[in-house]
């Protein structure tokens, strides 16, 4: 079995050839056209590979880079987008064993999955709800689900390899960086970032967050249901239980330095509960897919991690 790094950069390669064939299939283009009109001599049929517009040409999408830094920019844009797979895996939108959307409608179940997937080679989140936090404190959580994935795909052979290229590939120390870090500075995270730019700021996964972002969980907007925010809750209310006696242990340590950053994790946590999370999971908020992004997302208020341009329903 090829390794990450050998099959991102045959896929480099091949669009490379791509794009150099369409580059050679347009030039002819333009000399069929010169001579047709009989310009051959005075107009220049000649087309640049920065203006041969296939969406993985590596020289159309960084003009102004070296041929090394856009070899850099492809591997790094070809795992956003495998990771970015293989969250669409995690919530059974797609599947490794059936091309294209498997989950796509409103209300989408499990069973319905299996239904088109009866044995899945990597089994979809069972409840909708993927926790991302700092740590590994829950076995579903996200980095968890993308290193099984990861295994599934590539094989357990190679998997500290993948693990490294991935990592350098991003430019992080660790996969929990990618998903989780900046979300713990309060701000949105690099995964999540990227998905709300792919998606033009309607992303179709969205990220409950206490305000700091100590807790986050992410859920597939097709499998929302009235009781999802409820579910997103008990994932809440089972962190603050891990951390209690994590905050014990830093005491009877002496630990004061984590004793405290534990303490105002555990106060952030309990005001998003009371304040924010349990609120909207008393509300049994009903979406309806049809109204878009932009008319839902709004409905959850400050539960949701803020999107600008999201703030606010439609009219």
């Amino acid at each position: 079995m090829k390794t990450l790094e050998q099959t991102v950069a045959q896929h480099r390669d091949e669009w490379k050839a791509r794009s150099l064939e369409q580059q050679k299939l347009e030039i002819e283009n333009n000399e069929a056209v010169a001579k047709l009109y009989g310009l051959d001599d005075e107009v220049s049929s000649d087309v640049p590979l920065e203006r041969v517009s296939l969406t993985n040409n590596s020289a159309f999408r960084w003009p102004n880079k070296t041929p090394e830094e856009r070899d850099a920019l492809f591997t790094q844009s070809a795992i956003i987008d495998l990771i970015s797979y293989a969250v669409g895996c995690m919530f059974g939108r797609y599947s490794l064993d059936a091309p294209g959307l498997i989950l796509g409608d409103q209300g989408a179940t499990i069973e319905d999955y299996l239904k088109i997937v009866p044995h899945p080679t990597f089994s979809p989140d069972e409840d909708n709800v993927i926790p991302v936090v700092d740590g590994d404190w829950f076995e579903d959580d996200i980095v968890e689900c993308f290193r099984l994935f990861l295994r599934t795909v590539f094989g357990e052979q190679h998997f500290e390899e993948n693990l490294r290229f991935i990592n350098q590939a991003l430019g992080i120390k660790n996969l929990r960086d990618y998903f989780v870090k900046t979300a713990a500075r309060g701000a949105i995270s690099k995964f999540y970032d990227d998905h709300v730019q792919r998606y033009k700021k309607r992303p179709i996964y969205w990220l409950f967050s206490s305000p700091k972002g100590s807790f986050s969980a992410l859920i597939y907007m097709h499998r929302y249901t009235s009781s999802t925010v409820s579910t997103v809750l008990t994932y809440l209310r089972g962190y603050v239980t891990k951390l209690e006696p994590a905050l014990q242990d830093a005491e009877r340590a002496g630990n004061a330095k984590e004793a405290d950053r534990l303490r105002k994790i555990l106060v952030e946590l309990n005001e998003y509960e009371h304040d924010t999370l349990f609120p909207k999971a008393s509300e049994n908020i009903v979406i309806d897919l049809d109204d878009g992004v932009k008319a839902n997302y709004p409905k959850f208020g400050d539960a949701l991690k803020k999107i600008t341009g999201l703030e606010k329903a439609s009219d």
